[in-house]
């Protein structure tokens, strides 16, 4: 059996006192933030933005994707899976709403 002595305890009592001020001034740096934007018609990156985006995302295979998410997430409730339905419901409404949620995405670049 190994003694704890109170200096021991007022050591790590301040190394867990310095982890918390750390995390804290970590947690309010301030850090620029830029929206991504649509690429211009004609540039690289365009096409393949139109294909998953305009027409796979925003289009029919995602209305379908996003109501298949909400019957699924309804078959998980009803079988007292909460949690995976939950999570389901989450991603189902990310695609159904996918014309809001691509308008409002950012990187954060630090």
């Amino acid at each position: 059996m190994e003694i704890e002595f109170p200096t021991d305890r007022i050591k790590k009592a301040q190394q867990l006192r310095t982890i918390i001020v750390l995390v804290a001034l970590y947690l309010l740096m301030a850090s620029n933030a830029m929206a991504m934007a649509v690429p211009a018609a004609g540039s690289f990156a365009y096409d393949l933005y139109d294909i998953g985006v305009n027409q796979i995302l925003l289009g029919p295979i995602g209305f379908v994707a996003g109501v298949a998410c909400m019957v699924f997430a309804a078959i998980l409730a009803i079988r007292q899976m909460i949690l995976p339905a939950a999570g389901v419901v989450l991603g189902g409404a990310f695609l159904l709403k996918a014309d809001a949620v691509v308008q409002t995405i950012g990187a954060t670049i630090i």
